[in-house]
């Protein structure tokens, strides 16, 4: 079996954190530019879409903080690492987005509860809405490369948040749209419809992040290929109580090989440390721990 492509932890680190400042960089941008003509040419729908921008800012410094901590060698308080540094963080950011989404919502509402105090907005909240939908949607592929390149839960998350900005994105322009038509209900509107995909979308986060904190296993692909290299290994006759967990992007497994009862403990021990060598080689996983069961022994 071919070996996957590795990737140092130095090189996981500074692909992360050079990627999260690029969107720290474009997430101040944009909040700036969207709150300042939200308010002058009053779209409320642009407002929501700036502080999401600025919910966005709030989320790369976790990002940043998660990929500094989460990379930590292993010590007496921590002997399995810090990995999970970053299902915490996932977390976390699924939770910034509930609250953020809720708040959108209830400003939404107040709004569509007084018509009366709705207002024409001007050309320059339609030209910063396409703009800021041009913006998080490039922002998106490039954070989505890196983070799949990585493998990264966290930063794909990330990257997917990215995603649910452009969209809201078109909304507050389709919104903008409709209420130079004539149609001024349809900004708060779209600010409602932003604020929903905002509060799903950090559900998703949160409960995706929580189960991985409860030890979710691997992915029945991913724990077949794994079982698969373990049976490939020479002098392997079988397995059983094959376990996988997940710790931050990584996994950690818990095997029993079945190994020739003839042969000497050094030879099973050896024939353990193969198998081990070839798991660790072949998947993404951080550690690995073996029982050797004697088969076939009188």
């Amino acid at each position: 079996m071919a070996a996957i492509l590795q990737i140092s932890t130095d090189e996981r680190r500074t692909a992360a954190k050079r990627s999260t400042f690029v969107s720290v960089a474009v997430n101040a941008m944009l909040a700036i530019v969207q709150i300042l003509s939200g308010f002058i040419s009053h779209s409320q729908g642009l407002v929501a879409d700036g502080i999401h921008s600025l919910a966005d800012l709030f989320s790369d410094g976790v990002v940043l903080l998660a990929n500094h901590h989460s990379h930590r060698h292993a010590d007496e308080d921590h002997p399995y690492g810090h990995y999970r540094f970053e299902n915490a963080a996932s977390l976390v950011l699924g939770c910034v987005l509930l609250i953020t989404g809720t708040e959108m919502i209830l400003k939404a509402v107040e709004r569509l509860q007084s018509p009366e105090l709705l207002h024409t907005i001007g050309a320059l909240g339609l030209a910063v809405a396409l703009f800021g939908l041009i913006s998080k949607e490039i922002l998106f592929r490039y954070l989505l490369h890196v983070a799949t390149r990585l493998r990264s839960s966290m930063l794909i998350a990330n990257a997917w948040h990215a995603r649910s900005d452009s969209w809201s994105s078109l909304m507050v322009a389709l919104g903008i749209i409709g209420n130079q038509l004539g149609y001024r209900i349809l900004d708060p509107i779209a600010a409602l419809i932003v604020g929903l995909m905002v509060l799903r979308m950090g559900g998703v986060f949160a409960w995706e992040a929580l189960n991985d904190l409860m030890d979710r296993a691997a992915s029945r692909e991913e724990y077949e290929a794994i079982q698969a290299t373990i049976l490939a290994t020479p002098g392997i006759l079988g397995l059983h109580n094959l376990r996988t967990r997940k710790v931050g992007d990584m996994l950690m497994v818990d095997v029993h090989l079945e190994i020739n009862g003839e042969l000497k403990v050094r030879e099973g021990h050896a024939i353990a440390e193969t198998a081990q060598e070839r798991i660790m080689l072949n998947h993404r996983v951080v550690d690995v721990l073996t029982h050797v069961d004697p088969v076939g022994a009188d």
